[in-house]
């Protein structure tokens, strides 16, 4: 065991360039998946709040970026509740701008319309948002709209969590079955690893197909019971979503053939061959007298097999990593790699990012199996597997600082959104996992022989307490009582064998680090997970009308504090407005609005809205609709403001039915 530890010594650099590689990754790793701003409405024809004389023609909505829409995906509901639209969509995109319209029906009445649209962004997210103009005057509605936004609620809860199973179910097959081949291919005839492999893929396939069957509640009713809905799915199937789903069921079909060979004849070859190789050796140790013709057929037989078995791993090496390449790619063209700039180059570095999260993550989690379910693994197994985790997390330091410099904004971003704070949080979870990644490489430097001469000890007990046990069972005629001598002779052995594995301490020096590396990464998916589910810190630079405005440096930011009284006209129509927007800089933002009466008491009215402009860019109006926390009390947890400039704040409060007003004031944001 000394002659190993000259060899940890000589490693500084390799540490230093490995520590230097996960921390690039864990900045910029996930932001591959994540940092694509969802469409946003950015104008309508009539304006939100708009009073018009006369009942226009058709509708007219204008949004950030290039979206999917369908017929009924822009529904008037006039005051009683009853569609006016012809539920026919035009498309007037032209220009770099994105413009839809419906046509509504002639001769409507004066009152107040209800406009609610939902659209699929092109990075697959379902957007919506709804609005009210009036007619001639405001009047009383009974018009409703959904009180959740599109991909929320108990459906979109359980579509992230569906989708993120898929991710897990990746990770395990694709990096279960290239540690076998890479790595153990013994591991082909282990029970623990055949489970874990053929359990990724049993996930992966049950979540695919319940994506496919969520897709249709998720981008549209948000209502459970649609996911059945054969005319929706048939809509589904005809979307770039769709498409990639039924193209991951059919790469998965293959997996299963795939899988079938690994745990089947190539087991079985490699059984055979390890099998012959120690009979030659315990032949050519034990006899001799076979002359030289025998020893030349043997050697020719034992060539034969081993390149038998070369040619099967290679075939199933190549086979699998095409597979696998599919199935990455089904992520990357239906998602964010494949909207924006140079999608061309960024699909395939999103291929190759997927994969090495899942050589890396997927063998990680092979090798705690095998620690912990087979400890019979051999050092160079678990060499190899380090060998191989470096080189994954260098792919993912390279592939993620260029998706990060794609679609990420200033570094400003990290500490003044939620999206930069999960994503710090993120960073310290992985130097934490680097922490026990360096340790189970000291470890596994400490492994000498003393797991070779554990592997024999076993086998020696093994065989003892098959003699002991064995003896006793053939003096038994009864064969009830012979079983249970072969279940305690089996008990004994194994008894034996845990305690002997737990006496050698560098093997569960091992196996303890890569239990808490694994455990560190369960918790470093779960934040991905949040930090997919949040908007970045910023949106690209075309939506704020001029190239490299992300690139400004950002004015100090200072918190908009709005306080502005008001009247709608009506009975208990007057009161006091108070709005407050921190940090009142580009990016996410967080807004509260609170109302009272002229007494300083809350003041529970029926409907607050607020819209941001910037005139300067022709940017907006950007309708917020704050949520209801008390009485009196409004919020808005994510309000994105694209760009710094001098905003036109509109604040509409409606105190009944039809008394309603709109107070404007021009604010320094950013």
């Amino acid at each position: 065991m000394t002659a190993t530890a000259p060899r940890i010594r000589q490693l500084p650099l390799v540490r230093l360039l490995f520590v230097t590689a996960v921390l690039v990754c864990g900045l910029f790793g996930t932001l591959s998946g994540t940092a694509s701003a969802h469409a946003a409405l950015t104008g309508s024809d009539p304006k939100d709040g708009a009073v018009v004389d006369v009942a226009p023609k058709d509708i007219t909505l204008t949004f950030s970026e290039q979206i999917a829409m369908g017929d009924n995906s822009i529904r008037v509901l006039d005051p009683s509740s009853k569609r006016v639209d012809v539920a026919k969509m035009r498309d007037l995109s032209g220009g770099g701008t994105v413009r839809y319209a419906v046509d509504l029906k002639p001769g409507l009445p004066d009152g107040t319309y209800t406009v609610a649209w939902q659209a699929v962004s092109a990075d697959s997210h379902p957007v919506s948002g709804a609005f009210t103009f009036s007619v001639g005057a405001p009047s009383e509605t009974t018009a409703t709209v959904p009180d959740q936004e599109a991909g929320g609620g108990l459906v979109g809860t359980l579509y992230d969590t569906v989708r993120y199973l898929s991710y897990a179910g990746f990770v395990l097959l694709v990096g279960g079955a290239a540690f076998i081949l890479a790595c153990w291919q013994r591991g082909a005839s282990v029970r623990p690893l055949q489970r874990l492999v053929v359990g990724g893929w049993v996930t992966l396939t049950a979540a695919t197909l319940v994506l496919l069957l969520l897709r249709t509640p998720y981008t549209g009713s948000g209502k459970l019971g649609d996911a059945f809905d054969l005319g929706g799915l048939a809509d589904v199937l005809d979307t770039k979503t769709g498409a990639a789903l039924v193209s991951r069921l059919l790469l998965l079909g293959a997996a299963a053939l795939f899988i079938a060979v690994l745990f089947g004849a190539y087991a079985k070859r490699v059984t055979e061959t390890e099998s012959e190789a120690a009979a030659k050796s315990g032949t050519d140790g034990a006899d001799n007298s076979g002359g030289a013709d025998d020893a030349e057929v043997s050697g020719g037989a034992d060539s034969e097999a081993r390149k038998a078995k070369a040619d099967l791993t290679f075939g199933l090496g190549l086979g699998g990593t095409v597979v696998a390449a599919g199935i990455a790619g089904t992520w990357a063209l239906s998602e964010h790699a494949s909207t924006g700039i140079q999608t061309g180059l960024a699909m395939p570095l999103d291929v190759l990012h997927l994969l090495a999260v899942a050589a890396w993550l997927g063998g990680l989690v092979s090798l705690l199996t095998a620690l912990h379910r087979t400890p019979d693994i051999e050092r160079a197994a678990v060499r190899r597997f380090s060998r191989i985790a470096f080189t994954s997390v260098v792919v993912l330091a390279v592939t993620g600082l260029y998706q990060a410099w794609r679609q990420v904004g200033s570094w400003s971003a990290l500490t003044d959104t939620s999206y930069g704070q999960l994503l710090l949080v993120k960073v310290a979870l992985i130097a934490v996992l680097l922490c026990a990644a360096w340790f189970s490489r000291r470890w596994t430097g400490l492994l000498g022989e003393r797991a070779t001469a554990g592997t024999e000890a076993e086998a020696e007990v093994e065989a003892d307490a098959g003699d002991e046990t064995g003896d006793a069972a053939g003096d038994v005629t009864d064969p009830e009582r012979a079983a249970q001598l072969a279940r305690q002779r089996t008990a004994l052995a194994t008894a034996r064998k845990k305690r002997d594995r737990d006496a050698d301490t560098e093997r569960s020096g091992l196996r303890r680090s890569v239990l808490i590396e694994a455990c560190v990464a369960l918790v470093v998916l779960a934040v991905t997970t949040a930090l997919t589910g949040t908007e970045p810190g910023r949106t690209e630079a075309k939506e704020a009308g001029r190239p490299g405005a992300e690139a400004d440096a950002p004015a100090p930011a200072r918190p908009v504090n709005l306080t502005e009284p008001f009247d709608t006209g009506g009975a208990n129509g007057k009161g006091t407005v108070r709005l407050t927007l921190d940090p009142a800089r580009s990016g996410n933002n967080l807004m509260h609005v609170w109302v009272d009466d002229p007494a300083g008491k809350p003041m529970d009215v029926p409907e607050v809205k607020v819209a941001y402009t910037l005139k300067s860019e022709q940017i907006g109006p950007l309708p917020i609709v704050p949520e209801r926390l008390a009485p009196g009390h409004w919020s808005a947890g994510s309000v994105q403001i694209p760009m710094p400039g001098e905003w036109h704040l509109q604040v509409t409060v409606r105190t009944s039915d039809i008394d309603q007003t709109t107070i404007e004031k021009n604010v320094k944001i950013g």
